[in-house]
């Protein structure tokens, strides 16, 4: 190898002299023009002994050899440094210019214009012209394998037409830097690069340099005389940005400086190669410092350091959004004010709706796909019709109860006139009347009221009402007319006693089933709907808290000053229930085989066709008893009962597939039903509020119920403390051993991995309020993103960022991690944002599944697969190929080597010892060889973790606009 090397010096240095050493020009044929203190025809032999004023003609080395080594050449008087360039007194410096130049002057020259052109020599880091400085090299790590002496000596030219040295124009040219590293007294590798610029801080010079360039001295010690410590392809990834940078020296005594670039870092430090015993020495003359004509052409006098590019990019984005989010809230307050002012002040009230519908049906497609495969949903070969070709009409004023046994088709009729979104096929239409019998042209206002009761538990009855009136009424109306609203609505049902008691749940007693049910119906009657219609609103009540139920909606039907319609299901009303009734539509198996007058006119009309009511029996039981099994005159006939000035409609039957099946006990599945048309009727467009306005009733009703139900938080709470004291004692004051640094690392490891299982809440929390949700998306009451918004900020807010700072910064002091609070605002700020990205991915989760199970499965097989591709239990670079690129979607990685980037980047340095040898290296390098994370990715992990919210945010918005909603 020896050999190899001193064969290719041989052919390079004199063969071919037009490749030249130390960045020297190739003049042409076999010289080059070498820079200051070289000399030879490739520019490879050091100067020994003279001065630096002398130049080409200064005495170079006698019988170099392959390595020159110049520590036997002696320095003349006030000369110092390696290679004798460092000027140590003024003297030496004029006396050198006066011997080249054949000058014996000594004393001041003034030129014409006033200038002292008497030379100086500049002993202070700061450059005037072009300075020279010759500093030791001293780490523990790089003398452990090189334990001899290593010297980097380095010319820094700031504005070389004021510099009386020889060659400076050629070699020097305005911010420039020119550096070799000598070991034993002989080179080993040597370095330029230009568009360099000086920076002040209190005389401290910092050089930033741009385009450096190494190259290696083939053979020496350093770059392949030893294969092991062979630092070749070390000294060619010296690229890109170098930093020199010197601390103010006492005069006549040595500095330090520190040679800072991208992959020293990494091995070094944040804070670099450390130079000490650094002697400065500038030839330049007195005028040059006196004028200050350095400093006012490149030197910025008091000039901090610039941003990097990451940290510009991050204030651009945060800037960005926050300027987004005041124009939002300033266009939200706009729209506000202008709906406030320009609509109406009350609600229109026009004498009432009336509301008929014709050849309704409603058939389901058959259902043999995976679904029914899997026992999710029965098994159907053939379109199940659920309703088929029903009639009928009612007036404003009238209460109508919809009977039939189990499985006739009662819910899906009120549905289905109430526009529900269904998934089967709705055929026929539905028409909404004026008082003169006309087709309304407007959209109607229809309350719909579920079977189930899905309430706020921690909310009263008038707390929940008024939320409904301030999101039901429109915008324009003043909050104390929405208020009076409320009371009325309270006082009309019957609630006023216990209009502040907590509705409460099954888990927390509250009111009672019938009082729900009335608040159920209230949240309906405060926008004031034109129908009202009800999915059996006495299921589940005694007979007492039933009749008060039908009694409200008997009044509100029969109000003199607002008529409206009511409709409901029943399943077995008492007597006294089924006469509150003004009309009956008696279904059976998805026929109406009954439309007319109730009380005793449906008694009589079967008693006309052989079936009288027995004497003493319930009516409404005899015709649930004729609907469960009708007799053939009732199938075949289908004679239409008739209601003063209310005709009503029998379904027809002029096909044979609309007979009734004798053996059936369910709607018939028939294949041709679906030609029957299209559905027809009202759907609602827009919301009566603003987006604004949702967001601030939705905001209080959260921070009611938070206020109220604060177990969550408290134990949220609790246990970020106790966690972080636990993992802070566990990781307590972590050394910097190699072994302290994992730990460390493992610290940081622990605090994502918590906040990933911990935000599984936030799914549980989700899945819990989503029925309140669907039902009051289906009522139309608030956008989907008001909701999530709302939604968002009071669980990340309280539940989220509150215990990860508690839990973060009681770790971070009591492990001792960077104590600076620079490095530790960045570690919450990463951890802040893995928080966001975890609540918005189960967000996305529970929106996703219905089942609350499957979500929390796949949120916690999910975090299991993050940990795995976090790089703490696998280097990253020992993956499989196949399977590597799994680790670009895990949130978690990101997190991880942001957080110990972040850490190794407050100046970490390891000290240890291994098999006897001393570490003294940066951080850094350990965790890119443990861990494979890069140095320099911290913004770049920000960017990705914003990119992640940004991607769950827009997803978990799509899925809940087009996915999550009401499907009957």
């Amino acid at each position: 190898m020896q050999l190899l090397a001193l064969s290719l010096y041989l052919f390079i240095g004199t063969v071919v002299a037009q490749t030249c050493e130390n960045f020297g020009v190739p003049l042409g044929g076999s010289d080059c023009d070498c820079p200051l203190g070289f000399g030879s025809a490739n520019c490879s032999v050091p100067a020994c002994g003279g001065d630096i004023f002398q130049g080409s003609q200064r005495a170079l080395l006698q019988n170099p050899g392959l390595f020159p080594n110049i520590t036997s050449c002696s320095c003349e008087n006030d000369w110092g440094g390696v290679g004798c360039n460092v000027c140590q007194t003024s003297n030496a410096c004029q006396a050198a210019f006066n011997a080249v130049n054949g000058s014996t002057s000594s004393t001041s020259n003034i030129n014409d214009n006033g200038q002292n052109q008497t030379l100086t020599c500049n002993t202070s880091p700061r450059v005037w012209a072009s300075g020279q400085l010759s500093c030791s090299v001293i780490n523990p790590t790089l003398q452990s394998l090189f334990p001899g002496p290593s010297t980097l000596n380095i010319m820094r030219t700031l504005n070389g037409t004021y510099s009386p040295l020889p060659n400076t124009t050629s070699f020097g040219a305005d911010g420039s830097l020119y550096a070799q590293l000598w070991y034993e007294g002989q080179e080993q590798f040597y370095c330029e690069a230009n568009s360099c610029q000086q920076t002040l801080n209190d005389n401290a010079p910092d050089w930033q340099c741009n385009n450096l360039s190494c190259n290696c001295r083939p053979g020496s010690a350093f770059c392949g005389a030893n294969i092991t410590t062979d630092l070749t392809q070390t000294v060619a990834l010296l690229t890109g940005t170098l930093e020199v940078s010197c601390n103010a020296s006492t005069p006549g005594q040595p500095g330090s400086c520190a040679f800072k670039q991208r992959v020293i870092n990494s091995v070094f430090g944040p804070d670099g190669l450390s130079l000490n015993g650094c002697t400065f020495g500038e030839c330049v003359a007195q005028y040059v410092i006196d004028d200050n004509i350095g400093g006012n052409s490149t030197t910025t006098a008091t000039a901090g350091k610039s941003l990097s590019g990451g940290v510009i990019a991050g204030l651009a984005v945060v800037g960005s959004l926050l300027l987004l989010s005041v124009l939002f809230i300033l266009f939200g307050l706009f729209r506000q004010r202008r709906a406030r002012r320009g609509g109406p002040s009350s609600v229109r009230k026009d004498g009432g709706v009336g509301i008929s519908w014709s050849s309704l049906s409603y058939t389901l497609p058959p259902n043999n796909g995976i679904l029914s495969k899997l026992g999710s949903a029965p098994r159907r070969d053939t379109p199940l019709v659920v309703l088929d070709d029903i009639e009928g009409k009612i007036a404003p004023g009238q209460i109508m109860a919809i009977l039939g046994p189990s499985g006739a088709g009662k819910t899906t009729m009120i549905e289905c006139l109430a526009s529900k979104p269904k998934i089967g096929l709705i055929s026929g239409s539905v028409n909404f009347l004026e008082p003169d019998g006309s087709s309304l042209t407007r959209e109607p206002r229809i309350g719909f009221v579920d079977q189930a009761d899905v309430l706020p538990p921690t909310l009263s009855p008038f707390e929940a009402l008024l939320f409904a009136a301030k999101l039901r009424l429109p915008e324009s109306i003043p909050l104390s007319s929405k208020v009076s609203r409320v009371y009325d609505v309270l006082s009309q049902l019957g609630l006023s006693d216990v209009a502040n008691n907590r509705i409460g749940s099954g888990e927390r007693r509250g009111l009672s089933g019938g009082e729900m049910r009335r608040v159920s119906i209230g949240l309906e009657l405060v926008g004031d709907p034109e129908v009202l219609i009800l999915d059996e609103p006495t299921s589940g009540l005694d007979s007492v808290s039933a009749l008060k139920v039908i009694n409200v909606l008997r009044n509100v039907a029969h109000d003199p000053e607002n008529p409206r319609v009511v409709i409901c299901s029943i399943h077995q009303p008492s007597s006294k229930l089924y006469h509150s009734f003004d009309r009956v539509l008696l279904l059976s198996r998805g026929r109406a085989i009954f439309d007319g007058e109730g009380g005793v006119a449906a008694a009589s009309h079967f008693a006309a066709l052989g079936l009288p009511c027995p004497e003493g029996y319930n009516i409404a039981d005899h015709l649930l008893d004729i609907a469960s099994d009708p007799p053939p005159s009732v199938k075949t006939t289908h004679v239409r009962g008739e209601s003063e000035g209310n005709p009503s409609f029998a379904s027809n039957s002029n096909s044979k597939e609309a007979v009734l099946a004798d053996d059936s006990e369910k709607p018939r599945a028939l294949a041709s039903n679906a030609s029957k048309g299209r559905f027809s009727g009202f759907k609602k467009t827009g919301y009566p509020t603003t987006f604004l306005t949702q967001l601030e009733v939705l905001s209080g009703r959260e921070w009611k119920v938070l206020k109220r139900d604060r177990t969550l938080f408290a134990t949220h709470v609790a246990v970020a403390a106790v966690l972080g004291v636990f993992c802070g004692g566990l990781y307590f004051h972590t050394d910097i051993t190699i072994a302290g640094f994992q730990s460390r690392v493992g610290c940081l490891f622990f605090l994502g991995a918590l906040i990933a299982f911990s935000s599984l809440s936030a799914l549980y929390n989700l899945v819990e309020i989503r029925p309140l949700f669907l039902r009051e998306r289906a009522a139309g009451l608030y956008s989907p993103t008001a909701w999530l918004l709302s939604r968002l900020i009071f669980d990340v807010i309280p539940l989220r960022l509150i215990p990860t700072i508690i839990v973060s910064t009681i770790t971070y002091w009591m492990a001792g991690l960077a104590h600076d609070a620079a490095h530790y605002f960045k570690f919450l700020f990463i951890l802040v944002l893995y928080s966001l990205s975890m609540t918005l991915f189960n967000f996305l989760l529970a929106c996703v599944f219905r089942n609350g199970g499957i979500a929390i499965l796949l949120s916690a097989l999910t975090a299991l697969y993050q940990m795995t591709y976090a790089g703490f239990f696998v280097h990253l670079g020992d993956i499989p190929p196949v399977l590597r690129w799994l680790q670009w979607f895990c949130p978690l990685k990101y997190t991880l080597e942001a957080l110990s980037v972040n850490e190794v980047g407050s100046g970490l340095q390891i000290k240890d010892v291994l098999q006897g040898v001393p570490v003294d290296v940066s951080a850094a390098l350990i965790m890119q060889l443990l861990f494979g994370f890069g140095v320099n990715n911290y913004y770049r992990d920000v960017l990705v973790s914003f990119a992640f919210i940004a991607g769950f945010g827009a997803s978990v918005i799509l899925v809940v606009w087009y996915s999550v909603r009401e499907r009957r």
